[in-house]
């Protein structure tokens, strides 16, 4: 059976999808066609129902649930991961409430994050996340919303952090920010969408053991990223709640809908959020 496969260019998904792809771990027979896209292009996908698999930011899913499912392996949360707001230089409250702002997607968690940080912020300008940094230099925006690799290159721009929103959460919440997840679509047949549980945690695990096995992968996606910066990129986002989410993970990702759905930034409703 095969089935169609969403995840970014980044490393820490290229990273842990490469043993499924390529054959380096058992996948009780199923074979992916990869799509290689942006996150919120791969939001938007999801939105029209296009990819059987696909990296999902936490946000988007909170509108797709009756759709998709949320595999236990594969998530990327942690602590110090969040996304970063910066500027040319530093803002006051007052002013960062009324700047123009760069989001890498209206659906990204990283938004979410920001609407829960800033609610009073509308001036928002979506655009590709690895243009964010270029717009705020060039002045097309007053501030932007980074993630990825970005986090790692903003401050040799001469950029400055005005907030770390992951750290925003952490502090909020103590809990680890969820960002982003791998999910599976509901109408395939549940042996299936186990079978993909599976495969996925394997993947994963086979990455996280043989950390140099996908390099060729890894490279080929990373425009141009420094090796070393690669592997911190992945350190950052891979980790043990890649492994699997465990009781803290799950805790993390429902307390996320939660309070999104307290504060009407999603739709409220009754959530079936994991693979059964």
């Amino acid at each position: 059976m095969k089935l169609t496969l969403g995840f970014s260019s980044c490393p820490n998904d290229t990273f842990i999808f490469d043993a499924m792809i390529h054959g380096k771990v058992d996948t009780e027979g199923l074979e992916f066609e990869p799509i290689i896209a942006d996150v919120e292009e791969l939001n938007q996908r999801a939105f029209a129902k296009t990819l059987d698999i696909t990296k999902l930011s936490f946000h988007a899913l909170a509108y797709l649930l009756n759709d998709y499912a949320l595999l236990d392996a594969g998530s990327a949360l942690g602590n110090g991961v969040g996304p970063l707001l910066i500027a040319r230089e530093d803002m006051e409250p007052k002013a960062i409430r009324k700047a123009r702002v760069a989001i890498p997607g209206k659906y990204t968690t990283a938004n979410f994050l920001l609407s829960l940080a800033f609610p009073e912020i509308k001036n928002k300008r979506e655009m590709l996340f690895s243009r964010i940094e270029d717009a705020v230099l060039k002045g097309e925006v007053d501030a932007g919303l980074i993630i990825h690799e970005n986090r790692f290159t903003y401050q040799n721009k001469g950029l400055v952090k005005l907030m770390d929103l992951g750290e925003f959460w952490e502090e909020t919440t103590q809990m680890p920010i969820p960002l982003g997840g791998i999910v599976v679509k509901r109408s395939l047949e549940l042996p299936v969408q186990q079978a993909v549980n599976r495969v996925m945690a394997r993947s994963v695990a086979f990455a996280l053991d043989n950390p140099k096995a996908s390099l060729d992968f890894v490279r080929a996606h990373a425009q141009e990223m420094e090796e070393s910066v690669m592997y911190q990129h992945i350190g950052l986002y891979v980790n043990a709640f890649s492994r699997g989410l465990g009781p803290e993970g799950k805790a993390a990702v429902q307390r996320l809908f939660d309070i999104a759905m307290a504060k009407g930034i999603i739709p409220a409703r009754e959530m079936a959020i994991f693979v059964g």
